[in-house]
């Protein structure tokens, strides 16, 4: 899903009908991954607590049923927590969303059954009084565990079912109070469920908003950072542009300071261009540029910094290497540039588009600005041209702190 089908998408499940609760499938399969890890923990948590609850009740069976105790006993610690226990673990490690809702709303059924089993197995006076806590099972259920509102709802119409089922057949208690006890959970079956439908769409409605916001601030930092690549690249040759290199330069020379390290740098510039765009136009001239580029970016070995510098011209920066270790990969970046043949007739005598490399290496100190290594690197270009273009000239450090003759500085 695109960025933009994603917006939309939340947009539309925010303004359709309130009565609609699943979300549309790619939606709800994320809706699911998100919440997934927080319900199951919140499930097993409200799980505990209900086993204990409904574990506390064995007093109430103590005082209602006391010749039945035992079978309250049995049923409630043997069968109905043993059977509950297990389904938490298996949340706990990590079950699908449907296979979650299930297991949970089958121990609210179960708990019915079993409430309903040990009910109706006494005949003792005004024991059947408990039928009226009966309806916690489904506060449990829609409230407490906060079921899925289907399952919430399945298990809640079994539920008044089995609880129906068995009260009708128990003579010792009056009609009367039959009538009134299932109203009375008929009664909570209904408002529970509209609190639980309120919980679930409540919740759904809080993730799509949180999930616009975050899909907003996500947009807006990788624009952020698209600016900012922008900002810092030359868009031609993508390679890093003059405000880069500026930066990282004076970065690199203070690190060399601190380290006591080498920088060395190149200053490379291809050769005859201006004739090269006059003979074959600006967009071929842009070709070449990228060409050039691509070469010196997958041939720059070790270099912390490849950058265009402007027009035809691009820098090289390294940090630590010996004078004769750059000398080596200035004569790679030619050769490189060599072997790709782009055909140069523009000047007097047709030939390849070549590179002329100026060098230098120095040991920043206090007293040694970064501006004293442009310049010597920029020296030696010059030199190079001089010498007839197509080669590499590197200047020694003795003559680059001399600054003799030396040409334009580094902003």
């Amino acid at each position: 899903m695109t960025s933009d089908s994603f917006h939309n998408a939340i947009e539309r499940e925010l303004v359709r009908p309130s009565w609609q609760l699943r979300f549309a499938d790619e939606l709800e399969v994320r809706f699911e991954s998100d919440t997934q890890p927080q319900r199951n923990r919140n499930m097993v948590v409200a799980g505990l607590i209900a086993a204990l609850i409904y574990s506390l009740f064995l007093i109430n069976d103590y005082s209602f049923r006391p010749n039945e105790f035992w079978l309250s006993v049995l049923i409630r610690g043997l069968v109905v927590i043993p059977f509950g226990l297990p389904i938490l673990w298996a949340i706990y490690k990590g079950v699908s969303g449907g296979a979650r809702e299930t297991l949970m709303a089958s121990t609210v059924v179960v708990a019915m059954v079993a409430s309903c089993v040990i009910f109706i197995s006494s005949r003792s006076p005004y024991s059947y009084l408990d039928i009226f806590s009966f309806g916690l099972i489904l506060v449990v259920g829609n409230v407490l565990y906060s079921l899925r509102f289907q399952y919430a709802l399945v298990s809640s119409l079994l539920s008044v079912a089995i609880m129906v089922y068995f009260v009708a057949g128990y003579e010792p208690m009056p009609v009367e109070v039959k009538r009134l006890a299932i109203f009375t959970l008929c009664a909570k079956a209904i408002f529970t469920l509209i609190a639980n439908y309120r919980l679930e769409a409540s919740e759904r409605k809080a993730y799509l908003l949180l999930l616009r916001e975050t899909h907003r601030a996500g947009h807006a930092l990788r624009s952020n950072a698209e600016l900012s690549k922008l900002s810092l690249t030359d868009p031609l040759t993508e390679l890093a542009n003059r405000r880069q290199f500026d930066t990282l330069f004076n970065l690199y020379w203070q690190q060399a300071v601190e380290a006591r390290a080498t920088v060395g740098l190149m200053v490379i510039d291809i050769d005859c261009f201006k004739a090269y765009n006059d003979h074959y136009g600006h967009l071929q001239g842009d070709h070449c540029l990228k060409q050039v580029a691509s070469a010196l970016r997958a041939h720059a070995d070790n270099a912390c910094v490849v950058a265009r510098f402007g027009g035809e011209e691009f820098v090289v920066l390294s940090m630590g290497q010996s004078h004769q270790t750059v000398l080596a990969q200035a004569e790679q970046l030619r050769h490189a540039v060599e072997a790709l043949q782009l055909p140069h007739h523009g000047g007097a005598v047709p030939a390849n588009v070549t590179i002329s490399v100026g060098g230098a290496v120095l040991q920043p100190t206090e007293d040694v600005s970064a501006s004293q290594l442009f310049r010597a690197a920029d020296q030696a270009l010059y030199e190079a041209k001089r010498q007839g273009r197509n080669r590499v000239v590197m200047i020694n450090s003795r003559d680059a702190l001399s600054g003799d003759g030396l040409g334009r500085s580094i902003q």
